[in-house]
């Protein structure tokens, strides 16, 4: 504890590190105060039949990801993500379309045009995005809506307030991590995940006291061991890395010798980040989709689909994040453009031939890790539905695992590498008594 204080006061010292935390805790204030402030003319006290919907199921995780700014008609109700609906979408659209695949290999000048594009494509979902969620908000909450106000005419002047927000959030990101610690947008997300934890610690308190078959205060340590268990997992997956060996050949230049170096290639066994499971997610809501534009009887088979316990549910999301696992990574890493790069500036892998062979040689390596880390990731993803079993609360079930686990352990550990970089840069001692944190890369930026 007294090296823990000692650290903090080192953090506060360093007048530009002391800076950067100071924006950084600003603009976060400035995120949770706007998730607060409701949409003009529509009364917070009659959203509770909204707020039952994102109690439970699919669509919690939308509220969880917006800091509850979803459930309470906020400004910011659709948070971040448009944004990164955005940004998948242009990832994808660089490896599929020649365009844009020239465009990202073009440098600085490049990223700034692709950044342009997901601007632009984010307006364009968001347009899409605002009157949905203002038609749901019609549907589960008409009443809200102040008396002598048509829902026709609230539309448009709330769709341009939900997607101003929206952007607003987004530069609030872009600042963070201009002029503070860490990734903005991932700091926003995990904020808005963190702000949820309270409230649901509370009430899993409150349930394992208060019920007679819940197991008390023998349950609630159980549950604490394994979520302690589960993020350490966590942290395993995150920092995990193959190193393939790569030499440098020697080259002699009048009286001095260049390269001859051997260095390692870090190949992650989390390659992918959480965009398995968020793309997995996505494909999942569709059954909600046909359910709520669905005049008939909802089957059983959509009913078991939409229910985040069932075993049909659980079957089909672990195999959609085992498929994607391997998409992902297949295209967001190209073992030829490495072997390539590679042979370029005279490297090779020490007993492989350079050129197809190392290509092969990189895929064959991720391959094999791909496997393993695509299978602790779906366990990871469906430990909220394990715990279920355990009778933990679904609030509180959110933080075993799944999306909000993964970035939460990712964005701290990308964070408490960027402070580490300030300290260590002013020689002082990092965050931790023994290892540094950095050397390894945390959760996708954004």
């Amino acid at each position: 504890m007294k090296k823990f204080i000692e650290t903090l006061k080192n953090c506060w010292k360093v007048e530009d590190l002391r800076q950067r935390l100071l924006i950084t805790i600003l603009f976060t204030a400035i995120y949770r105060f706007g998730s607060f402030v409701v949409l003009p003319g529509i009364n917070p006290a009659l959203l509770e039949k909204l707020q039952s919907q994102t109690a439970g199921g699919l669509m919690s995780l939308l509220d969880m990801f917006s800091g509850g700014a979803f459930s309470h008609a906020s400004i910011f109700a659709l948070g971040i993500m448009p944004y990164i609906s955005a940004s998948i979408v242009m990832q994808l659209l660089a490896v599929a379309v020649p365009y844009f695949q020239k465009m990202q290999r073009e440098g600085e000048s490049g990223h700034k045009k692709i950044n342009w594009y997901t601007r632009v494509l984010t307006v364009v979902i968001l347009l899409f995005q605002a009157p949905s969620y203002l038609m749901n908000l019609k549907m589960q909450a008409s009443g809200a809506l102040a008396t002598g106000v048509d829902w026709t005419t609230f539309m448009i002047p709330a769709t341009i307030i939900l997607a101003a927000g929206s952007m607003f959030i987004l530069w609030l990101g872009e600042r963070i991590t201009d002029k503070g610690v860490g990734n903005g947008i991932s700091l926003i997300i995990m904020i808005g995940i963190i702000a949820r934890l309270p409230q649901a610690f509370i009430q899993e308190v409150s349930s394992r006291f208060t019920a007679i078959t819940s197991g008390g205060l023998v349950m609630f340590i159980v549950e604490l061991i394994i979520l302690y268990a589960v993020v350490c997992a966590s942290i395993l997956l995150v920092q995990g890395t193959r190193k393939v060996p790569v030499q440098y050949a020697k080259r002699v230049v009048g009286n001095k010798q260049y390269g001859g170096a051997r260095q390692y290639i870090p190949l992650k066994l989390f390659a992918a980040n959480v965009m398995p499971i968020i793309f997995a997610q996505a494909l999942m809501f569709i059954p909600l989709a046909i359910v709520q534009y669905s005049t008939d009887n909802t089957s059983s088979v959509l009913q078991s689909l939409m229910n985040t316990k069932s075993l049909a549910y659980n079957l089909v999301y672990v195999v959609l994040i085992i498929l994607f696992t391997y998409f992902y990574t297949a295209i967001t890493l190209n073992p030829t453009q490495m072997a390539e790069d590679m042979k370029r500036n005279n490297g090779f892998i020490p007993g492989v031939k350079p050129g197809k062979d190392t290509a092969d040689y990189i895929d064959s390596v991720m391959s094999r890790i791909t496997g393993p880390g695509s299978l602790f990731i779906a366990f990871i993803a469906v430990m909220p539905a394990l715990v279920g079993f355990l009778n933990v609360q679904d609030a509180f079930g959110q933080f075993f695992g799944g999306t909000s686990l993964l970035i939460l352990v990712g964005v701290v550990i990308d964070t408490l590498q960027q402070i580490e970089s300030h300290l260590m840069m002013r020689h002082y001692d990092g965050l931790l008594n023994s290892g540094h944190t950095r050397g390894n890369g945390g959760v996708a930026a954004y």
